[in-house]
């Protein structure tokens, strides 16, 4: 059973940073375009940054651009997020996904079938 489980998550004050995981199980991600998605209350599930399988493009969304970093370890089947100078407007459930078939380019929300439980942030002011 494929499994994506994020961690990391808190509640933290404007400025600080965290960083979230998201560990694979079930099957290796290696050749698999991933991303980060976020969900605030009341608003749509948005992308934050994705990243191609083999890494060598990478998209982020103009809010975090500068601030997130999308980094991959291939060995341990694990996905990170580097959260850096957290905003309020950050606040929002996290999500980790992979496309469902791979050597995609990950640019597709579409193209993600598989997705974690999603962990908390909380940036206060």
């Amino acid at each position: 059973q494929v499994q994506l489980v994020e961690t990391g998550g808190g509640l933290v004050q404007a400025g600080d940073s965290l960083r979230l995981s998201c560990a694979a199980s079930g099957r290796s991600f290696k050749n698999y375009a991933m991303g980060w998605f976020r969900q605030a209350p009341g608003k749509e599930r948005e992308f934050v940054v994705v990243r191609s399988w083999d890494g060598r493009r990478t998209l982020y969304a103009d809010s975090v651009k500068g601030r997130f970093t999308i980094s991959k370890d291939n060995t341990n089947n694990t996905l990170y997020l580097q959260m850096n100078s957290l905003k309020p407007e950050d606040t929002a459930v996290y999500y980790c996904a992979a496309e469902t078939n791979p050597y995609g380019v990950g640019f597709n929300k579409q193209a993600y079938g598989y997705w974690g439980q999603g962990t908390q942030v909380a940036v206060s002011s």
